[in-house]
């Protein structure tokens, strides 16, 4: 279900569990707190879990979103450096497209806009002269890295506060709910 944007809530500073123990408590808490008697078949721990990635991710897009800017970017400038940068620095347009998902017009949009702003360079395919390859420039690297580091020194502190065993449990556990996403049609 998830929250809806406009309820604001702050949580009480503890709470007494089942064995009488003061646990911390977040905004979840007191929003799964305020639907349970709406929806009484919710199931309390699916509906906190969901709801708490949903706000983390989108905390980490508005981390995101304001590291490129501070860093003269637009998020589509920054993704289509970050595509690039993962695929070594270099890549054909229509690898591009796959990646972001998008038609050639736009990714062609996108190479022009870099590229008059020296954050790529088309060469000659060395494959086939009739096709460019886009190459990743040293400043397109650098502003590509600099807004990759806001968001990385975020993550890093709220990841921070598990242990290293923790962290990779999370991760297992994610991997386990994606590929349960991954194999539905939709996916």
């Amino acid at each position: 279900m998830a929250e809806h944007p406009s309820e604001q809530h702050t949580p009480p500073r503890g709470r007494t569990g089942p064995h009488d123990r003061t646990e911390p408590r977040d905004w979840t808490d007191g929003h799964v707190d305020r639907w349970q008697p709406v929806l009484p078949d919710l199931d309390p721990v699916i509906e906190a879990s969901v709801t708490r990635m949903w706000r983390l991710t989108r905390h980490l897009g508005r981390v995101r979103e304001q590291g490129v800017a501070d860093y003269g970017l637009h998020k589509h400038e920054f993704d289509t450096l970050h595509v690039l940068a993962g695929r070594g620095g270099h890549a054909a347009p229509s690898d591009l497209r796959a990646d972001l998902n998008l038609a050639p017009a736009s990714v062609t949009g996108r190479l022009e806009t870099l590229e008059r702003r020296g954050f790529v360079l088309r060469t000659p395919s060395t494959e086939d002269r009739r096709k460019v390859d886009i190459v990743l420039t040293e400043a397109g690297r650098a502003a590509w890295r600099k807004a990759l580091d806001v968001v990385g020194r975020e993550e890093q502190r709220l990841l921070g506060v598990l242990s290293e065993g923790e962290r990779r449990t999370l991760a297992d556990l994610l991997r386990k709910v994606m590929l349960a996403q991954e194999t539905t049609p939709e996916g």
